[in-house]
């Protein structure tokens, strides 16, 4: 699960980008409240941890200009302003938790796993698209009406629960690149392709009907046939 933080008092930030490094969180910081909402913007995080206090634009407004721009990403606020109209404002705004300074990393953690399982909509421990079933803590892609399972690499797991948490869009190359392999990672786009293609054969190995479609000169989008 990757998350973007944006935190502009350096210590604290270093800090958490440990905790969540230890969970095996994957983890982008920003100090700057602009480059923040650019990297939210991008459509690439599971969930976002953001300060209220923050150069250039506050954590209330990054919020309120994301989803005005139609991202669906869980928002977690984080503030050391405990008064009740900070809250409301930050929920108002389209935060979905809300966090006082200073706070207990377990509470932390639990409140970024319940965000994480709204993100991903699995109540039952699963995901599902189409006629297909993502375990997450197997990594067993599943085709329900075949009854064909098989195992996943955690990069083609992390492709089709990206896919599936966007059905409906066309994903470019470049934010697939980014969301599996990260913005400092050196993966080239053919990368994308070959982990395209063995995903693609373990839809075919459990004989899904659910298919990895290229659009040309766009992108990738998840189709499921009988929709």
């Amino acid at each position: 699960m990757r998350i973007l933080l944006v935190e502009d008092e350096m210590r604290m930030a270093q800090a958490l980008c440990e905790i969540l490094r230890l969970e095996n969180y994957e983890t982008d910081h920003y100090a700057d409240g602009r480059e923040g909402l650019a990297a939210l913007e991008s459509g690439v995080y599971d969930i976002a941890v953001l300060d209220v206090m923050l150069p250039r634009m506050d954590g209330f407004e990054i919020v309120r200009k994301a989803r005005e721009s139609g991202i669906r990403t869980p928002v977690l606020m984080l503030t050391a302003k405990g008064e009740l109209d900070d809250k409301v404002t930050g929920l108002d705004s389209g935060a979905d938790d809300y966090l006082i300074k200073p706070f207990m990393t377990k509470e932390l953690l639990a409140r970024l796993r319940a965000l994480g399982r709204r993100a991903l909509r699995t109540p039952d421990g699963s995901l599902r698209y189409g006629d297909i079933s993502l375990d997450a803590s197997t990594l067993t892609l599943s085709c329900v009406p075949s009854g064909q399972s098989v195992r996943l690499s955690d990069k083609e797991y992390r492709i089709l629960e990206y896919l599936i948490a966007n059905s409906g869009q066309i994903l470019t190359r470049e934010q697939l690149a980014v969301k599996i392999w990260g913005f400092d990672s050196e993966a080239e786009y053919n990368n994308v392709e070959v982990y395209l293609s063995f995903t693609r054969k373990k839809l075919a190995f459990v004989q899904s009907e659910t298919e990895i479609k290229a659009v040309r000169g766009i992108g990738y989008e998840l189709r499921y046939a009988h929709v």
